[in-house]
């Protein structure tokens, strides 16, 4: 059994419970307290991950750290479709991009929500402008691939790099930042949410729930 630590309001967690959903694959969940009792950071989790971070993935003897890493081997592993992670340099390449993407500046949207959620001590201001620069990128690149009728972040089809960009940018407002002058990332997002196995969390916005969920994420 597939077993995933876990922090319920952690955007990094929630991409992992999220396409452990698409891919209807069970699993359970080992919750440990990001805040305030910080378990991620004490010696017996420091075993399981030096560096303190969640998420963290046990799959028999094996033990990822790192969401972007865990989303790759749980497609190489669990997709027999070979959808989710295609198997072509030039598409892999694209992927892997957007992992990167996903992992750094789309991480600057994750800290300003900290600050505003948790008051971690960040120069917010800077890390929205950050934010929203990344946002342009990601928001010109959507706005591209509709255009070439490839609608999904690498590609015509969803893969493993859409379901790494999806939390923080889907979790913005919990860092005060807008989506209004993103409309190509605003018709991903929906495209996103109506995926069959598509679950949300804490602070998400759905097109079936009307409104946001009222406990903010962290």
């Amino acid at each position: 059994m597939i077993r995933l630590y876990d922090f319920v309001l952690s955007g990094s967690c929630y991409k992992v419970r999220l396409f452990l959903s698409l891919l209807g694959q069970d699993y359970e969940t080992v919750p440990v307290g990001f805040y305030p009792a910080k378990e991620h950071k004490k010696p017996d989790f420091l075993q399981l991950n030096p560096l303190g971070q969640l998420p963290v993935l046990r799959d028999g003897d094996l033990v990822l750290r790192d969401a972007q890493a865990i989303l790759v081997y749980l497609a190489s592993k669990y997709d027999p479709s070979g959808s989710w992670y295609p198997d072509d340099a030039a598409a892999r390449g694209r992927v892997a991009m957007w992992l990167s993407f996903a992992g750094g500046e789309l991480m600057t949207a994750s800290a300003a929500r900290l600050h505003d959620v948790l008051n971690y001590p960040f120069d917010v201001a800077s890390l929205r402008e950050q934010a929203r620069q990344a946002f342009v990128v990601l928001d010109d690149h959507l706005a591209e691939q509709e255009l070439r009728d490839c609608p999904w972040v690498a590609g015509p089809e969803p893969t493993v790099a859409d379901i790494a960009c999806f939390p923080y940018v889907a979790l913005s407002n919990d860092g005060g930042i807008a989506r209004d002058e993103y409309p190509a990332i605003e018709r991903w997002l929906a495209r996103v949410m109506v995926l069959p196995g598509f679950i949300d969390m804490p602070g998400i916005l759905t097109p079936w729930s009307g409104e946001a969920a009222e406990e903010p994420a962290a």
